[in-house]
């Protein structure tokens, strides 16, 4: 599993012309799900978000978590962070959880880091979301998260 951090002092992500998610200060969180991934590691990786230390404290250090700022995150599935792009010119996603089995992870994270005490926005899985931010700082940083078995092909 993979997610994308972007510390922001807004984010929206819009549907159809809707805002279907929105927060002031916090993270910005694109959520990849690859093959082999379960519910452990969607329970693990929405842990290491909500306690990742990346906002300034009083001193100016980064030394605070979305749970010490209370801060919110918009989460937004992001297949395309399993993109391969070893060979040719076209990405190759085959190592991208099937659909399915990402739409469930995505929820398990999710509702983890709710469980966390975390505010959570979501974008709509699989839809043709358009996603604005206010990178603050900037800070963008790139959690992985490995299965805890082989993935089968």
């Amino acid at each position: 599993m993979k997610a994308l951090l972007q510390r922001v002092r807004e984010a929206s992500v819009t549907v159809e012309g809707r805002t279907v998610g929105a927060i002031g200060p916090g993270l910005l969180v694109l959520l990849g799900m690859g093959r082999g991934d379960g519910e452990p590691e969607a329970v693990a990786i929405a842990d290491r978000i909500a306690g990742l230390r990346i906002f300034q404290d009083a001193a100016g250090k980064m030394n605070l978590s979305l749970l010490d700022t209370h801060r919110a995150a918009l989460v937004v599935s992001q297949f395309t962070l399993y993109a391969d792009t070893r060979k040719g010119r076209r990405p190759s996603f085959v190592d991208a959880a099937p659909p399915d089995d990402a739409r469930r992870l995505y929820a398990v994270a999710c509702d983890a880091l709710r469980a966390l005490g975390v505010h959570v926005e979501r974008g709509i899985f699989a839809a043709e979301m358009h996603v604005a931010l206010v990178n603050d700082g900037p800070v963008t940083i790139l959690l992985e998260q490995a299965p805890t078995a082989a993935p089968s092909r």
